[in-house]
């Protein structure tokens, strides 16, 4: 029977739980404990799908399909698990589901109320992940901020389950934040305080472990005083301080002593010990003197960089394994459209091209793939990046004048991306794209195959748009080959160009299957051909 760890948040929003509850389950894994994670937002969409990057960052696809929270891409590359929809659930999500059997009458007639059926839903989902995961333990992240109301079944449901379990099988972390005042040189803990009495006061709940975020030094005067007043266990209130790289957390926690407290109090103090030597590898790689590789990221919501966190950190885990330090120049599409491309990428020894939907920033991509086809510069393109190097190579290669995507121009003359069959008559937004893992089958002989190094591979997708195949024979014959299908449709996946040192574009998002210990393979060969234009060494294709 799966034992449950309960991560909530107070005083600040972003304050870290997801960061803290990966590193949990890092912790978990080093001793040899099977280990699951559950995000619960009490946002009321149905999942994050339909949302603008700039209201929630990345949405990360899980290998069923699930669009969900960012926290799953940290949740899956730091405990190094796939995950699945169950591991995602929303207050919209749950509200739909409470409301959906009371129209089918399996409520007979009830009056339905947040509790218990709303609540009883919410204990429902996190014990499917527990049964069909069969975790040693499943780690709940529970969304927002102690106080707000939305969250308040979410805090019930949790408080629910810890009495209908053993005391031991259930544990609360609260993860907080120590604002500095600068006029007086000290941090306040009393936010702490009043967070823990709120989730007391409104929920019930006590935790049993309190993680200190701060961006100073906290005292051990400190640590006294908050454990004194949010009544728990000394060796239970961890310090937390902000560090230059998320994957310090985990060893920063270890060293404090959480995971031995965690492990002792839901009685798995037998387990072995900690084996946590790929992690400080890793940490040494980070803090190794590196040279400094500049890659041009050009996309539409640069403003915010969580919309790119996976792109980001599956570069930063190719840089590691390459052995350069990634310096992201975040290029907004648009401003490639108004300038001259030299001026804004000139500096760039590598250029990737994430995806996104709608025509604005489009023709600023296709001017990135222009400028990197033509100087030799290596090209990686994910998904939309893929169509816009398509795009390009037919309009100035193949010389097809006005070349598109039917996404951004229903009447181009050459449709050279088009929409998928499956989705022509699709009017509804939320969960209707390609979505999850699919197949693919690579051909012999392409780069593609060299880095992947097999045959076949499974990857995640998020699109509705496609390679138009009625155009792969003119490609293939400028230079231009499709490199992967999916077999079954015999779909485009990856396309790249020869006599190029890395110009390779991929349908799919392989930044969902990237983590530091392993990083992706395509990412690992741009990064490398990247790095052989920093050393100047010869710049022709493979």
């Amino acid at each position: 029977m799966s034992k449950y760890i309960f991560v909530t948040g107070g005083v600040v929003s972003s304050v870290g739980k997801g960061i803290t509850a990966a590193s949990i389950g890092r912790l978990l894994r080093s001793r040899g404990l099977s280990v699951s994670v559950q995000k619960l937002d009490p946002y009321l969409n149905v999942d994050p799908g339909t949302m603008s990057p700039y209201q929630h960052g990345e949405v990360f696809v899980t290998i069923d399909g699930a669009e969900t929270d960012l926290d799953l891409g940290h949740y899956e590359r730091f405990i190094d698990v796939e995950l699945s929809k169950e591991s995602s659930v929303t207050a919209g999500d749950v509200y739909q589901s409470v409301l959906g059997n009371e129209r089918r009458g399996d409520y007979l007639g009830g009056t339905i109320q947040v509790v218990p059926h709303v609540t009883n839903m919410i204990k429902e989902r996190i014990k499917e992940v527990a049964v069909d995961s069969n975790a040693d333990v499943v780690v709940v992240e529970v969304g927002g901020t102690v106080g707000d109301i939305e969250g308040l079944p979410f805090l019930e449901a949790i408080r629910q389950i810890r009495n209908e379990v053993d005391r031991n099988d259930a544990l609360f972390v609260h993860v907080t934040f120590l604002p500095y005042i600068e006029a007086t040189n000290e941090l306040k803990t009393k936010p702490t305080q009043h967070s823990v009495r709120e989730l007391g006061r409104s929920s019930g709940i006590q935790p049993d472990v309190i993680v200190a975020r701060a961006d100073h030094d906290i005292s051990e005067e400190i640590l006294a005083k908050l454990s004194l007043f949010c009544d728990v266990d000394s060796r239970a209130v961890i310090p937390l301080t902000t560090v230059d790289s998320i994957y310090r957390v985990p060893l920063v926690l270890e060293d404090s002593g959480l995971g031995n407290y965690i492990v002792d109090r839901l009685g798995y103090g037998d387990k072995t010990p900690p084996n946590l030597v790929d992690w400080r590898e890793l940490v040494r790689k980070i803090e190794a003197h590196k040279p400094v590789l500049s890659v041009a990221l050009v996309g539409k919501y640069v403003e915010l960089h969580d919309a790119y966190l996976s792109v980001k950190e599956a570069l930063h885990h190719a840089g590691l394994d390459i052995g350069v330090d990634i310096d992201i120049d975040w290029v907004a599409a648009e401003d490639l459209e108004e300038n001259d491309a030299s001026t804004l990428l000139g500096d760039a020894h590598g250029i990737i091209v994430p995806g996104g939907f709608g025509p604005r920033g489009v023709e600023g991509m296709i001017k990135a793939a222009n400028y990197s086809r033509e100087n030799g510069i290596p090209y990686f393109g994910l998904c939309l990046g893929m169509q816009t190097m398509v795009i390009e190579y037919a309009r100035n290669v193949l010389g097809l004048e006005g070349a598109n995507s039917t996404e951004f121009d229903s009447e181009s003359p050459f449709p050279i991306i088009d929409i998928m069959e499956d989705q022509e008559n699709v009017s509804t937004k939320g969960g209707t794209m390609r979505l999850g893992n699919y197949p693919c089958e690579l051909v012999p002989g392409t780069s593609a195959h060299k880095y992947y190094e097999s045959s076949v591979v499974n990857e995640r997708h998020r699109h509705r748009f496609e390679f138009n195949n009625d155009y792969k024979e003119k490609f293939e014959d400028a230079g231009l080959s499709p490199s992967g299908y999916y077999p079954l449709l015999n779909l485009v996946e990856i396309c790249e160009i020869k006599d190029h040192p890395f110009m390779l574009g991929t349908q799919f998002h392989p930044e969902f299957r990237s983590n530091p210990v392993e990083p992706h393979p395509l990412f690992t060969g741009f990064v490398g051909a990247a790095t052989k234009i920093l050393r100047g060494e010869n710049q022709g294709g493979d």
